[in-house]
């Protein structure tokens, strides 16, 4: 047997498990190399995974419904055997020194009867708590060995400590300023619903209050990808000082251009949308102000050389960020033609797991619902993001080049950028918009 291990990919920089929705094949299939073999959830996406090689699929570890680490073998293609010729494997034993564990339960999913029994997953023996809790302790208590070590060797349960890393995660000397009581860090009760300590970041359980239904309500689970998103923008809130600014955008000459050139970028096989627009203009300037390109880790501040911009897709199930690389090396044609691949292929669950990873900046358009303004939250670990209001026509005060004021109709839009003010001073904020909004409404036709 020419074993390949099936894992569980990692969707996004700071996701941690996923979910087996659904098995596209079934024990005993042939599949072919990049064949849609299973579905997977998380709270950045919901996408199909395909096999890794040609061969048999001989063995199925994760079961639909279950949530697992990343990493984590899920199946097992046999590469050399033909299709009914091998029988399911059994599942390895779990090792004597490793802790029995199941993963965290999700919504009840039936197997198909021809499938292997899967074992539950258990956690390495470093990791105790990995299975448990939200999406913010999973993350905290998978801090490196070396702190799982300090913490055994002084009977110290990391989980009771409130971390300065990403996400809440305990660091070296979160933990030593623990145990030499240098109160540097303040324990966390949780589950507990009291504040943090001023000046502190709570790092404690993310409490869903349980509300009573009435008479001919209608109650729905959440969805894996829909919980998963509820603990990661409650995390983001805790780990950003958000702050918001609002810029007009006056549209009236890109309007022109795209009425233009709308046709030719067709025949080109490219839709010549506002956001194509707006991604050039964003991704020519996160080159001049670093700062909104960054990300906190810890007490130092990483300058993003890549300009990697997330834009965000509304699925019926969800919402999911594509990351279009290296946007400042692109023409408005070739984001335009990104843009538009990336958006069909999430609605069809055909993202690869590198398509909606390492985004710098993220812009998000809830103007194409028709919302005047909003007030978005920060994709961590980014520092800033940019919500699009409508752009529609709109009367403005315009002043002529005599002086003479007069009323009138322009094509306009409100941006809103939601930054994170530990890096991101308002002056950097406000400098950045105004080069925005400078170039938007300039935009060179010689640009397209």
């Amino acid at each position: 047997m020419s074993r390949i291990d099936v894992i569980m990919p990692q969707m996004g920089e700071s996701i941690a498990e996923g979910t087996v929705s659904k098995w596209l094949k079934k024990v005993g299939e042939t599949v072919k190399r990049d064949e849609p073999l299973l579905e997977i959830s998380t709270d950045k996406v919901d996408a199909e995974i395909p096999a890794p090689a040609a061969g048999v699929l001989v063995e199925i570890k994760v079961q639909e419904g279950q949530t697992v680490e990343v990493q984590t073998v899920v199946a097992i293609i046999d590469s050399e055997a033909t299709a009914g010729a091998t029988a399911p494997a059994k599942a390895d034993p779990p090792k004597a020194d490793a802790p029995k564990a199941e993963a965290p339960k999700a919504p009840p999913a039936t197997p198909a009867p021809d499938l292997a029994p899967a074992p539950k997953p258990a956690p390495k023996a470093d990791t105790p708590k990995a299975a448990a809790g939200t999406m913010e302790e999973r993350l905290q208590s998978r801090s490196t060995p070396l702190v799982r070590k300090i913490a055994a060797e002084h009977d110290v349960d990391i989980a009771n400590i409130a971390g300065s890393g990403y996400a809440g995660r305990v660091t070296k000397q979160d933990i030593l300023a623990f145990i030499d009581g240098g109160g540097a860090k303040v324990p966390v009760v949780r589950g507990s619903a009291a504040p943090a300590p001023s000046g502190g970041r709570s790092s404690g359980a993310v409490l869903h209050p349980e509300v009573a239904p009435w008479p001919g309500d209608s109650v729905e689970p959440m969805s894996k990808m829909r919980k998963l998103t509820a603990d990661h923008m409650i995390m983001s809130r805790r780990t950003s000082a958000h702050v918001t600014s609002f810029y007009e955008i006056d549209f009236t000459k890109i309007a022109g251009l795209r009425h233009q050139k709308k046709k030719e970028y067709e025949g080109r096989g490219a839709r010549l949308t506002y956001m194509a627009f707006i991604t050039k203009v964003i991704a020519d300037n996160l080159r001049k102000h670093r700062v909104l390109n960054a990300s906190v880790s810890g007490d130092t501040i990483i300058y993003r050389k890549s300009i990697n911009i997330g834009i965000a897709v509304a699925l019926d199930w969800g919402l999911i960020v594509p990351v279009i690389r290296g946007v400042d090396e692109l023409s408005v044609l070739g984001i335009a033609k990104t843009m538009h691949d990336l958006a069909d292929r999430a609605r069809a669950k055909k993202l690869v797991p590198d398509e909606v990873q390492k985004g710098t900046f993220t812009i998000t358009n809830p103007g194409v619902f028709g919302s005047y303004i909003g007030t978005p939250i920060i994709n961590q670990p980014q520092v800033a993001i940019l919500g699009v209001g409508a752009i529609e026509k709109r009367p403005k005060v315009m002043t002529l080049d005599d002086g003479q004021d007069v009323i009138a109709i322009r094509t306009m839009s409100m941006f809103s950028i939601a930054y994170d003010h530990r890096i991101v001073d308002g002056a950097d904020a406000d400098r950045f918009m105004a080069d925005v909004k400078r170039d938007l409404e300039a935009f060179p036709e010689g640009a397209l």
